[in-house]
């Protein structure tokens, strides 16, 4: 059975999410969030491949979400708005939004754009940017999935931030302290400790291949295919 791709819809008006969600449901996995604060929630809780945010909504609104997104994940985002006005098309490009759709939308334009936007994570030059492959350990960076031995992986957004983070400095032991400020950020005041832990759900969840993830005794840790 293949798996559907994971959209997160975010739009504060229930008639419209709920048109948002029947024409997504045929072909998507869809998750609703009925303002900003609901949308990062979810997002920061679990792996989507696809964010249609609204800009107008209650809490949070469709730019700060959006900003927030962008700290963290490359996931295409389609905002929704009924603004049709250069200036905040101009803010959400600086903001690296995928694409618009103007209120009211086309149902079928509005697929068209999913479509284009999801099959991307297929195309060989994506695939060559954004995925990395060790055997049968798959993570792809454009969709924020990891697959063992082809089965989708459930991980949490610091999990797959750090696992990245091994992987893309291969062969180089890298301390606590760095691997902190690459992920958690230099203003996270934490426990080095958090990221033994994080590490340990790591190579629980990568089985036979977190022989690939090395402690580094008196150091920490590095992501090396011997």
């Amino acid at each position: 059975m293949s798996i559907k791709y994971k959209v997160l819809v975010a739009e504060d008006e229930l008639k419209i999410r709920e048109i948002l969600v029947d024409c997504l449901m045929d072909d998507y996995e869809v998750i609703e969030a009925k303002d900003g604060l609901e949308a990062l929630r979810l997002f920061h809780s679990q792996q989507f491949d696809l964010v249609l945010l609204d800009v107008m909504m209650p809490e949070k609104d469709g730019f700060s979400v959006l900003k927030e997104i962008r700290l963290v994940s490359k996931v295409p985002v389609i905002m929704l708005t009924a603004r049709s006005s250069v200036e905040d098309q101009v803010r959400g490009y600086d903001l690296k939004v995928d694409d618009y759709v103007t209120k009211p939308f086309d149902n079928q334009v509005l697929l068209a754009k999913v479509h284009r936007l999801l099959s991307r994570i297929n195309e060989d030059d994506e695939v060559e940017t954004y995925e990395l492959a060790f055997d049968g350990l798959v993570v792809n960076k454009l969709s924020r999935t990891v697959r063992v031995d082809n089965e989708l992986m459930d991980f949490r957004p610091k999990e797959f931030d750090l696992l990245v983070f091994l992987i893309e400095n291969h062969r180089i032991a890298l301390d606590r302290d760095r691997i902190l400020d690459a992920v958690w950020g230099i203003d996270y005041f934490g426990d080095t400790r958090v990221v033994d832990t994080h590490i340990k759900k790591i190579r629980k969840k990568l089985g036979d291949y977190s022989k690939y993830i090395h402690t580094v005794f008196g150091v920490g840790y590095k992501f090396e295919v011997i």
